[in-house]
């Protein structure tokens, strides 16, 4: 609760600091003017959960506190969740049964629209109840779009989502 406080505390100073009355006589004048914190601290955060691609091409985004992998095979009509190890290279299993991947409504680049899905993803290669590998179908994936969404499931015996951007 006292965190919450000082967050909230530090966010409205922020935005105060950030609002000044630019025609003042007190503030500095807009060639010398510094950047707002408010936009490198949006940098920063998303410099800091940037994954880039994947080990197989695919987009890497953090589900819980794992990394994991989304990438599609448009002729097969089916994609893939990988979760990955901390090297974010090499497969690390975790103890789930399924997933459930939710793509939103999206678009080809012919303008072709692709209706929102949910897809019921499926380990590949369990073993000891630990799978690194879940693949799901549906015939929307077999159009070639960028797909965004989110995964949902049971970790490790708790609830974990994560979200992707193609």
């Amino acid at each position: 609760m006292k965190n919450l406080k000082i967050s909230g505390l530090l966010l409205a100073a922020l935005i105060v600091a950030g609002c000044a009355d630019k025609g003042s006589s007190d503030s500095a004048p807009p060639e010398t003017a510094t950047p707002e914190p408010v936009a490198e601290t949006k940098e920063t955060h998303a410099d800091a959960h940037s994954h880039g691609a994947g080990p197989n091409g695919g987009v890497v985004f953090d589900m819980g506190k794992y990394h994991a992998e989304f990438t599609v095979d448009h002729p097969q009509q089916q994609c893939t969740i990988l979760f990955l190890g901390a090297d974010e290279k090499s497969a690390g299993p975790v103890a789930a049964k399924e997933l459930t991947l939710s793509i939103k409504e999206t678009k080809t680049a012919e303008g072709k629209v692709v209706p929102a899905m949910t897809v019921k993803m499926l380990p590949q290669d369990e073993a000891d109840g630990k799978a690194a590998k879940f693949v799901g179908t549906d015939p929307g994936i077999g159009n070639v779009a960028d797909f965004a969404g989110s995964v949902l499931g049971e970790i490790d015996g708790k609830p974990a989502q994560g979200e992707f951007q193609e």
